[in-house]
């Protein structure tokens, strides 16, 4: 008890010293979070939680005080080799496919089949691998996948520890630390970013931890606790799937149409997005540690689907990509009119330096204008009516409304 205490301390103290020493390298190097935001994070938050996770743990196997087992050293390794292809996709864009690949890889080494079966085990490494994705999708923005992994961790480790398995209960209760002391630099806003690293190897971590905590036990039980251990975030990827496939875009490109996205868009702060999904994950974790444990039956996760069902189709109705006119106006095209038509596109006015600017106002009055204003209309002076019958008077008008042009072309010709 003491030592799960001090190891928990440690690595939350360890993970927050890291991820603000790693941020400068990250920095420098130019490793920035890739989301859609004007804001860009460093990375390496991850290899923060993944290092302090790691050192602790290991530590008090070789110590003697609190031994792994040899399952729970392989879990640590295969782990540790998720991260370490996270940390690749991170600096060098890995593409999508090699991730699904080594993370399968790497599942299939941790999947008790003795326990499973085969069919089952091949099942486990599919969910194994589509938990972890799901949680570098449930990484775009701050706070997020930080808040619902230390959920989603507490609850796995008390699963874990019903079935009395003290070494996977200890990793557990090191890495939710851990990654708590990343959360200290992740909160609103964040100042580092957990990337790929720390995403999938939170999501693979805590969906083998499941699975080895439901190993042996009734099938249908156990899709039930695992679908509830890791709602949230199926219930993201559920979303952003449905979406792109009602808007035709493609699948793998990415887009501001994630739940912390859309939970904006209604104006929510990101501080309450954080809270808010966190209060789903504890209410969708708590279902599933009570169907675990026996106190609820299975039946009581249709409740967390149905929850999930309700949330995915309301933010469906949420906009998210623009108008069609705008993303036409992006690609170059013109837009269309009321009546259908092709709307030209109006040209961009060139800028016009300050200078020239100012000195056309200065000398507006005296230089020359390039556009002729309209000469104002004057009424005739009401003249007295002795004034208008004199003959003098017509005469000096007549003179007076012949313009010097007319006049000097008068003599000319006249020679």
């Amino acid at each position: 008890m003491l030592y799960g205490i001090a190891a928990a301390a440690t690595a939350l103290f360890l993970s927050a010293v890291l991820a603000a020493l790693l941020r400068v390298p990250a920095l420098r190097l130019g490793l920035l979070d890739r989301r859609q935001r004007q804001r860009r994070v460093p990375l390496f938050g991850g290899a923060a939680v993944v290092l302090a996770t790691c050192l602790v743990a290991i530590a008090g196997d070789r110590t003697g005080i609190a031994p792994l087992g040899d399952g729970i050293k392989v879990l640590l390794a295969a782990g540790g080799a998720v991260a370490a292809l996270g940390l690749i996709a991170d600096v060098w864009r890995l593409n999508v496919r090699f991730l699904v690949i080594g993370t399968a890889v790497a599942a299939a080494f941790v999947v008790p089949y003795g326990d499973t079966g085969t069919l089952p085990g091949v099942a486990a490494v599919a969910w194994i691998t589509f938990v972890a994705l799901a949680f570098r999708a449930l990484d775009h923005a701050d706070g997020v996948a930080g808040t619902v992994g230390v959920v989603t961790a507490f609850g796995v480790a008390a699963c874990v520890a019903v079935e009395v398995m003290d070494g996977l209960v200890v990793l557990l209760s090191v890495f939710a630390a851990a990654l708590t002391g990343f959360l200290m630099h992740n909160w609103p806003p964040a100042r580092v970013a957990l990337g790929a690293c720390g995403s999938l190897f939170s999501g693979f971590l805590l969906a083998a931890a499941a699975v080895i905590a439901r190993a042996g036990q009734d099938p249908v039980v156990g899709t039930a606790v695992l679908f509830a251990l890791t709602a949230v975030a199926g219930a993201d990827v559920l979303l952003v799937v449905v979406s792109r496939r009602l808007a035709r875009r493609p699948l793998l490109r990415g887009a501001p149409d994630h739940l912390a996205h859309r939970l904006r868009r209604l104006g929510l702060t990101p501080q309450g997005v954080a809270v808010l999904l966190g209060v789903a994950a504890f209410c969708a974790v708590l279902v599933g540690v009570l169907a675990h444990a026996g106190w609820l039956q299975a039946r009581a996760v249709l409740w967390v689907a149905g929850g999930v069902l309700v949330v995915v189709l309301g933010l469906l109705r949420v906009s998210v990509y623009g108008p069609p006119r705008a993303r036409a106006g992006r690609q170059g095209g013109g837009g269309r009119d009321a009546r259908g038509g092709r709307r030209a596109v109006r040209a961009p006015r060139a800028p016009r330096a300050r200078g020239a600017l100012q000195e056309e106002r200065a000398g507006g009055r005296s230089g020359p204008r390039t556009m002729a204003r309209p000469a104002p209309v004057y009424a005739p002076r009401r003249q007295p009516e002795a004034v208008r019958s004199s003959p003098d008077s017509e005469v000096r008008g007549a003179e007076r409304s012949v313009s010097p042009q007319v006049k000097a072309s008068l003599r000319v010709r006249n020679g």
